[in-house]
């Protein structure tokens, strides 16, 4: 069954948004496993990469987030993103996380990005987010590594 934003506004309760769970939800980002984080996001996210760069969008879906910014990540960074959680501000059903990228690129190129997403939950379930990062590493990430 699909999670949206929809199902979730039906009264469903959750355990409570507190530290420990949203690093659990980012656990699987640090695992290299997206598909366990993605498991904890609507399909109708709301999803806003900030900035200019090639990943930069308004993203309406999972979906399209996830070919929109990690399907092309995935095709320069042969490692993935390598995301790890450094700090984490939670207050009710909304989470500022610090986020830091250790990947490499296919040129070599140390992808050191940093990123804070400004995360907003609905019954447990990410509904919303604003990710701030580095711009003009990202468009030198896609420069030094064309898309094919």
């Amino acid at each position: 069954m699909a999670i949206t934003r929809d199902s979730l506004a039906k009264g469903e309760t959750h355990e409570p948004i507190t530290p420990d769970y949203v690093r659990k939800v980012f656990k699987g980002l640090e695992n290299d496993d997206g598909a366990a984080f993605f498991e904890h996001v609507a399909d109708d996210v709301d999803w806003i990469v900030m900035g200019t760069h090639p990943l930069a969008g308004h993203y309406r879906s999972k979906k399209a987030f996830i070919a929109g910014t990690f399907d092309k990540l995935a095709q320069v960074l042969p490692q993935g993103a390598q995301l790890q959680v450094e700090y984490l501000i939670v207050k009710d059903d909304q989470a500022v996380v610090e986020l830091h990228s250790l990947a490499t690129a296919k040129n070599g190129m140390r992808f050191d990005n940093r990123y804070c997403w400004v995360v907003y939950f609905q019954n447990g379930v990410i509904v919303r987010i604003r990710a701030y990062l580095d711009s003009a590493m990202v468009t030198q990430l896609f420069d030094e590594n064309p898309l094919a």
